[in-house]
């Protein structure tokens, strides 16, 4: 059952890596990151329906409450994301989104669900030197990614981490099936509200239709379905290592596709923020 849970948990993070990827690839044919981030979530809505009709969950009023936090989060990661690879790479802007366990120790700090340790404390530092290498921010607008690229993606990660803290509130009270579905309902609203609906529009009759509805299917729909099975078959410090493969994954995305390289430096960097972020996981599990 364990092997099996993995395997999902890496496939899962597999199809996050590539959907980082097909979005670059779509942005790179001159659509917006606000549209392919709406598309993303609402392709992603449908599967999500699916599964929640065949195994149908009750709500009640902390479900939904914590359900719509979880969404908000997912609306911030997709946009946030998107933006950042728009304004540098996808390598970075992955790697910078995986800062998310920071983010959740930073905020168990402020609100005293945790305490301070001088080991915590050093692992922040290191992920913060891991960015700087990463962005190269000495130099940034030189070339490279840019303050906006940098900027969100930190916020991707700020998002993802909202997600986990609404998701883990929410799985209190319901089902996953029935947190995800209100999740990426509230997403699609809060998206609908920002994009270029004549943009939104043209999608149907595009050629680029297909790519965007399979960036949904692997970026949301099937990958979160993965993902929650696999993580009720594996413990958690396994799926917080194994989901590292994601900016693996859409590092050699953008290298063998999109024709994006990093340098020594970035890679150090990089390595820095997955290797300090997967102590941490492990640690803290």
């Amino acid at each position: 059952m364990r092997v099996g849970g993995l395997g999902l948990v890496i496939i899962a993070a597999i199809l996050w890596g590539i959907s980082g990827g097909l979005g670059g690839f779509l942005m790179d044919k001159g659509w917006n990151p606000l549209v392919i981030s709406f598309y993303r979530g609402a392709v992603g809505l449908v599967c999500i329906l699916i599964w929640f009709l065949f195994q149908p969950t009750r709500w009640n009023k902390p479900l939904l409450w914590w359900s719509v936090v979880a969404g908000i989060g997912v609306a911030g990661n997709f946009v946030f994301y998107f933006v950042s690879i728009s304004e540098g790479s996808v390598a970075v802007a992955a790697t910078l989104m995986y800062t998310a366990p920071i983010f959740v120790l930073l905020i168990s700090f402020i609100f005293r669900l945790e305490q301070a340790s001088l080991f915590k404390c050093v692992a922040i530092g290191f992920v913060i030197a891991g960015v700087v290498l990463l962005t190269e921010v000495y130099s940034i607008g030189s070339e490279g990614i840019t303050l906006l690229g940098l900027m969100t993606g930190l916020g991707a990660g700020l998002s993802y981490a909202l997600f986990i803290f609404g998701f883990k509130y929410a799985s209190r009270h319901g089902q996953p099936q029935g947190i995800l579905t209100i999740a990426f309902l509230a997403f699609t609203i809060i998206t609908l509200l920002f994009i270029d609906h004549s943009e939104a529009a043209s999608v149907f009759y595009s050629p680029d239709l297909g790519w965007i509805i399979l960036l949904g299917i692997f970026g949301a729909g099937v990958s979160f379905f993965l993902y929650v099975v696999g993580l009720k078959k594996t413990s958690p410090t396994s799926a917080s290592i194994i989901a590292m493969v994601e900016p693996v994954t859409a590092s050699l995305f953008g290298f063998m596709v999109l024709s994006e390289l990093l340098t020594v430096t970035q890679l150090g960097g990089m390595a820095i923020i997955l290797v300090t972020v997967t102590i941490l996981s492990v640690k803290q599990s």
